[in-house]
């Protein structure tokens, strides 16, 4: 189970998350949300990380070619796609894509297969925010066959992260709002118990 840090917004974080054991580190290049930070100064923090952590780009319904060049300008290796985005701008950005979908009740799962060439994220369904909010869907409704192959995000934290772990076991789980003192910054101890549990589970 990979594990990706969302919402960083300074180099300590991305660092120690990076120590700690994290895959990936998200950065939010939509000016709404609490935790966007500026290309450039991600840019910044990209150049002093190493080059074995993945670095992605979360955008919220940006035109495609926006997100290349910024991905481009700022060396990103992923891009994650947070609002109403449909295939075809999928397909038109040049960076691997992972594809977020906001839960709801109803969520229809046989939607999934809509989507081709690229990584499916879950997260819960929220009327005023794309994602960070810290609220969980219903995992159970989750199909076994796919359980495996998402991210999973939306309430994710050192709490439950056993829960997960045994009962879903996804590809990969996404972690902002639980790690954090406040909107984009992290607090170190709650990133430590999370990593410690983790690291717990799988043995090591």
């Amino acid at each position: 189970m990979k594990v990706k840090i969302c919402g960083i917004t300074n180099i300590e974080d991305a660092l120690l998350s990076f120590k700690l054991g994290a895959d990936a580190i998200g950065f939010i290049f939509y000016e709404k949300s609490k935790r966007f930070i500026e290309p450039e100064l991600a840019a910044d923090i990209i150049s002093n990380l190493p080059p074995f952590l993945l670095k992605v780009g979360v955008f919220v319904n940006a035109p495609p070619n926006e997100i290349n060049e910024i991905s481009k300008r700022i060396k990103l290796n992923l891009i994650q796609l947070h609002g109403g985005e449909e295939q075809e701008q999928i397909d038109n950005v040049n960076l691997p894509v992972i594809k977020a979908l906001r839960i709801k009740n109803d969520f229809n799962y046989a939607t999934i297969s809509q989507y081709k060439n690229c990584s499916i994220l879950l997260d819960a369904f929220d009327d005023e925010n794309y994602g960070g909010t810290g609220k969980q869907f219903n995992w159970d409704a989750i199909p076994t066959e796919l359980k495996s192959k998402i991210i999973l995000a939306g309430g994710v934290s050192f709490k439950n992260i056993k829960q997960i772990y045994k009962g879903i076991n996804p590809y990969a789980v996404d972690i902002s709002s639980s790690v954090e003192v406040s909107p984009g910054i992290k607090d170190h101890d709650k990133l430590k118990e999370l990593f410690k549990e983790i690291k717990t589970l799988k043995g090591k």
